[in-house]
């Protein structure tokens, strides 16, 4: 039996690699905002709506993940860990978004804003070198940096206790970054701000305007 042939019309896969910011936790509760107000499915749906090939946004979003650092409470937190087989197994990728770093400044951990850079640039170079089927594409990846850490609030107080204060230059940190391996940027905290419910999520408002925002942004990449 001949094999039938790939269907030309297959989408084009975006991974989106982040944490609780984009599962699209509601500040304040153990609840997740619906597919459509999240925003990497406000993206999904608004890049098919402009028509042309059309586009999966593939969610792997998990709360409390850093960029290369363990939870000492939960495991599974480290994004460096499984990252690569991650993009294999979704090959082939026309892009992977990278939204991570907010994690990094947890009470438990020392880390600043140069320490999430770098785990930001291991993660990149991750990517790039992840062991996909021969002659499928090496995904661009697109950095997202988060918006500031505001004072936390609620049960959140004490686990980022102090983050608004180790957050502070992580955009300049990630551009330079970015700027040395050649990788696009988005800074989020230009366009949105994190709840003052918690000092740390998105509300419904930050993850459409997000979603918004990204669109022009991530159709261009998809141009190549």
């Amino acid at each position: 039996m001949t094999a039938a042939p790939l269907a030309e019309t297959d989408p084009l896969q975006i991974l989106v690699y982040a944490d609780s910011l984009s599962w699209g936790i509601v500040p304040g509760t153990r609840r997740r905002l619906p597919f459509p107000v999240r925003w990497p499915g406000r993206l999904e749906l608004g890049l098919n709506a402009d028509g042309g090939a059309p586009v999966r946004v593939i969610e792997d979003c998990l709360n409390g993940r850093r960029t290369v650092w363990d939870d000492p409470f939960k495991p599974g937190r480290n994004g460096l860990h499984g990252l690569a087989q991650r993009v294999e197994i979704h090959s082939p990728l026309a892009l992977v978004v990278l939204m991570l770093g907010n994690n990094d400044f947890q009470s438990m951990h020392p880390h600043n804003a140069w320490h999430a850079a770098q785990g930001i640039a291991t993660l990149v170079q991750a990517i790039r070198s992840a062991p996909i089927e021969p002659g499928m594409p090496v995904p661009p990846v697109l950095v997202v940096t988060p918006p500031p850490i505001r004072t936390p609030r609620g049960p959140l107080a004490p686990k980022f206790a102090g983050g608004e204060h180790k957050w502070t230059g992580l955009p300049q940190a990630v551009a330079e970054v970015c700027t040395q391996l050649g990788c696009p940027l988005f800074d989020a905290g230009t366009v949105i701000q994190s709840s003052e419910v918690d000092g740390v999520h998105l509300d419904a408002d930050a993850h459409l305007a997000l979603g918004d925002a990204l669109r022009p942004v991530v159709r261009e990449l998809l141009r190549g």
